[in-house]
C-alpha cells in the first residue's frame, strides 16, 4: 500500500514493505520528509523516486524492477537508527540510500557495515568517511572549501570570520576553514559555532562587526539558521563584509530570503540548476514534468539521483545485486553523465571526483555560476582513504584528530 504524506504542500509517497513483490529489487530510503530537515529531504526523496522511474522504464536491474522501502527520519536522529535497523532485519534491501546530516550519517553506518549493503549517503559535507560499505555522492570540504577559500581570499582580503552550527559538519569545516586561510596566507579573526535551535544572532553580528573581517564563511543549516542571512543584510555589513557558504542554496535557502539578503552571496557547491549541459536539461525536463517548477532543484537531489544510477550500473555490470559483487563492481572506476557533469566514483576512498561550481545569488532569488572547477578530486579523501589496499577501514577521519 501507499501512505500520502503532505509536507509544504508537496504530496510524498511512501511505499510500505506490504506493497512489494519478490519478484523485484529492493532498495532502502531513508529521508527527513517531515521536521526541520525536509526542505532538503523531500528533494532527496523526489529524485531518488524519479532516478527509480528512470531505471524501470529502461528495464531495471538486472532484468527486475527496483522498488523503494522508504521511511521519514522526520528529522529526528533516533528514527534512522530505527528504520535503517529495520531494513536490514525485516525488507531484505539490495541497498540503502539515506542521510542529510553527518549526525545522521555516523548513526546508520556501522549498520550497514555490519550487514554488508552497499549504503549511499548523498549530501555535502565535512568529508573524511570511509569504510567498505559507505560511498559518498556529496561534495566534500576538500573539493568545495579548498576552491572557495582561494577564490574569496583573492576577491575579498585575507581576514575571515566563521559563522557555522555546532556539530561535525561546522566545527570539521572550522577546521578545514582555518588551513585554507593558512594555505592562502589568509587569517581566521573570529569564529561562533552555534546550536541549530538559535534565532538570534545579534551577539554572533556584534562580534562580527568587532572583528572587521573581510568575508565571513556561512554555514547556516535548516530554516532557523537562515535567519542569519537576513539579519546579518538588516544590519548594514553587506557593503563591506562579503558573505560566502559552501552550503547556502542546498535547501533553497536563496528562495525565502529577500533579495536585500542574498544577492552577492556566493556559494561552492557540486550543482546548481543553471549548469548548461545537455544532462541538466534533460534532468531538469524529467524532473519539471513529475514535480512542477515551483521549486529550483539543489544539489542534494542531484547526489542522490548520481548515487541511485551509479549503484544500478554497478549491479547490472555484476549482473547480480550481492552486495559484495556490486560493491566490487562500484570499485571498478565507475563513471556516470550527470547532471553536474561528468562524474567519476573513487575506488579507494569512495567519493566522487566531480564538477565544483562557485556561483552568485541573484536579485531573482536564484544563481549565477561565475567559476567552474571541473573534475575536482577528494584530495583528502584519496589520501586518508584507501579501501582497495586497506578493506577493513572502518573510520572517520577529520583534520582535528591529527
Amino acid at each position: 500500500m501507499k501512505i500520502a504524506i503532505a509536507a509544504l504542500g508537496v504530496a510524498l509517497s511512501v511505499t510500505m514493505p506490504s506493497a512489494i513483490s519478490h519478484a523485484q529489487t529492493k532498495i532502502g530510503a531513508i529521508f527527513d520528509l517531515t521536521g526541520g530537515l525536509n526542505i532538503y529531504g523531500i528533494q532527496q526523496n523526489n529524485a531518488l523516486n524519479l532516478a527509480v522511474e528512470r531505471i524501470n522504464a529502461a528495464g531495471g536491474v538486472n532484468g527486475e524492477p527496483v522498488a523503494v522501502i522508504g521511511y521519514d527520519a522526520q528529522s529526528e536522529l533516533s528514527k534512522y537508527t530505527q528504520y535503517a535497523n529495520t531494513a536490514v532485519l525485516r525488507d531484505g534491501i539490495a541497498a540503502m540510500f539515506a542521510g542529510l546530516t553527518s549526525s545522521s550519517r555516523e548513526a546508520i553506518r556501522p549498520i550497514f557495515r555490519k550487514a554488508n549493503i552497499p549504503y549511499f549517503y548523498s549530501s555535502l559535507y565535512e568529508g573524511g568517511a570511509c569504510d567498505k560499505q559507505t560511498f559518498v555522492t556529496g561534495s566534500s570540504a576538500s573539493q568545495q572549501l579548498s576552491v572557495l577559500m582561494k577564490w574569496a581570499v583573492e576577491n575579498y582580503g585575507k581576514r575571515i570570520y566563521i559563522m557555522a552550527p555546532d556539530y561535525n559538519f561546522g566545527t570539521i569545516s572550522g577546521h578545514w576553514i582555518h588551513e585554507y586561510a593558512a594555505q592562502n596566507g589568509a587569517e581566521v579573526v573570529g569564529e561562533d559555532y552555534l546550536a541549530l535551535s538559535v534565532t538570534d544572532y545579534a551577539p554572533t553580528i556584534q562580534k562580527i562587526q568587532a572583528a572587521k573581517p573581510d568575508f565571513v564563511v556561512a554555514l547556516p543549516v535548516g530554516a532557523n539558521q537562515t535567519g542569519f542571512l537576513e539579519q546579518f543584510a538588516a544590519a548594514g555589513l553587506k557593503e563591506d563584509i562579503g558573505v560566502v557558504s559552501t552550503n547556502y542554496g542546498s535547501g533553497n535557502q536563496q528562495v525565502v530570503v529577500s533579495p536585500a539578503a542574498g544577492e552577492g552571496l556566493i556559494a561552492s557547491m557540486g550543482y546548481f540548476p543553471s549548469v548548461d549541459s545537455p544532462a541538466n536539461a534533460e534532468f531538469i525536463e524529467l524532473w519539471q514534468a513529475k514535480y512542477g517548477n515551483d521549486t529550483p532543484i539543489v544539489a542534494g537531489a542531484v547526489d542522490v539521483w548520481n548515487a541511485v544510477h551509479l549503484w544500478a550500473a554497478a549491479a547490472n555490470k555484476a549482473g547480480s545485486t550481492d552486495p559484495d559483487a556490486v560493491i566490487a563492481a562500484l570499485e571498478s572506476g565507475l563513471t556516470f553523465n550527470a547532471p553536474n557533469g561528468n562524474v567519476t566514483l573513487e575506488p579507494g576512498s569512495h567519493h566522487l571526483r566531480q564538477d565544483i561550481y562557485i556561483a552568485e545569488g541573484d536579485a531573482n532569488h536564484g544563481f549565477r555560476i561565475v567559476q567552474t572547477y571541473p573534475g575536482s578530486a577528494p584530495t583528502y579523501e584519496n589520501e586518508k582513504c584507501d579501501l582497495i589496499a586497506s578493506p577493513d577501514t572502518a573510520e572517520h577521519f577529520t583534520p582535528e584528530n591529527e
